[in-house]
């Protein structure tokens, strides 16, 4: 099974290896903490906020001149999380989609949102497989839409892993994938997610697919922390998944060194900041868990929180606390040097 799915290595050109970060140093246990009140759980970011008041409002015209901006400067990852925040508030309040859809059919913005939104809801369907098979012409139509968009191809890999599409069809739509953005994350993810989802034998092949991928990625790729959403996969994995805890720990080394250089206490690092704090409390390094919430801010997102938890608000502040609580508790114990003195 495992080299099944690893066919979609090759795809991953190979690059040279980078250097993990070593461990930092402990954080000031009495670094800035953000009250509960102050937290934000999946915050949009300042690009996002206004569109989303627009949209509320019935407006379309603001999101549509988002993702054309993000077009037009070829800033696929924002595009990616943007179009998936739009469908995510369509799902609920879909007349301003209607509206816009209904106003300018061809327009390659609205049909990407229109897309997710379907495969969104097709996901939920008692009859997924069904359902989302049904989807296969509006998947096409979104792929024909852009020839550099890489967005509809990330949904058209979410699309055939819930179909239950062979490997060969999923390689083809790797491949055109990777063709267009050799470094998404959104379809790094979405393949990581597709090897995962051959069982228990997969852990280690998702393990390899992300530390290659990341490997030739740019040093401030989000690509650098697809090895920490395999770790996350590996620690969440059913009981007897047996992975090597280096590998584990390298996963998190390389997303601090990410970390390190995006910006702090903002929202669009957040997601990765949240799966690297999630994965350093269950690799039982708290003090490093500590700087990474320090560096987050008051910015929470639903996942990973919500794999633990109906409130992934209520899990992240007891994780923080256990954290916090671990850090301080480490700081009162003594420390025993040469000879037994405490020092």
């Amino acid at each position: 099974m495992v080299d099944t799915m690893a066919l979609l290595l090759p795809f991953i050109r190979s690059g040279r290896m980078t250097p993990t970060a070593a461990h930092p140093a402990a954080p000031d246990t009495d670094a800035p903490h953000v009250p509960d009140d102050e937290v934000l759980l999946d915050a949009a970011d300042p690009r996002l906020a206004p569109v989303l008041v627009a949209v509320a409002r019935g407006e379309h015209a603001p999101a549509a001149g988002l993702l054309g901006a993000t077009r037009a400067a070829r800033e696929w990852e924002r595009r990616d999380r943007y179009a998936v925040r739009l469908a995510a508030f369509a799902h609920s309040r879909p007349e301003w989609l209607h509206t816009w859809r209904t106003a300018d059919p061809q327009d390659p913005h609205g049909l990407v949102v229109e897309t997710q939104l379907a495969v969104d809801r097709a996901w939920r369907s008692p009859a997924r497989v069904e359902a989302l098979r049904e989807l296969s012409p509006l998947i096409t139509r979104a792929a024909r839409s852009d020839d550099r968009d890489p967005v509809p191809w990330r949904i058209a890999l979410d699309h055939a892993r819930g179909a239950r599409a062979g490997h060969k069809y999923f390689e083809e739509l790797w491949e055109a994938a990777v063709r267009r953005a050799p470094h998404h994350y959104g379809c790094h993810v979405a393949a990581l997610r597709y090897l995962a989802s051959w069982g228990q034998d997969a852990h280690r092949a998702c393990l390899d697919f992300a530390d290659r991928a990341a490997q030739d990625a740019p040093a401030d790729s989000f690509v650098q922390a697809l090895p920490l959403r395999a770790a996350f996969t590996c620690l969440s994995g059913p009981r007897g998944v047996q992975v090597e805890p280096e590998r584990l720990h390298a996963a998190a080394d390389r997303a601090i060194a990410l970390s390190a250089l995006l910006g702090p206490a903002d929202p669009w690092p957040a997601p990765i900041r949240n799966l690297l704090i999630h994965v350093l409390a269950r690799l039982e390094r708290p003090a490093e868990a500590l700087e990474q919430l320090r560096l987050n801010g008051p910015y929470v997102t639903s996942f990973p929180w919500e794999r633990e938890s109906d409130d992934p608000l209520g899990r992240f502040l007891q994780v923080r606390e256990e954290v916090r609580t671990a850090v301080a508790g480490a700081a009162r114990r003594p420390q025993r040097g040469h000879g037994g003195h405490a020092h």
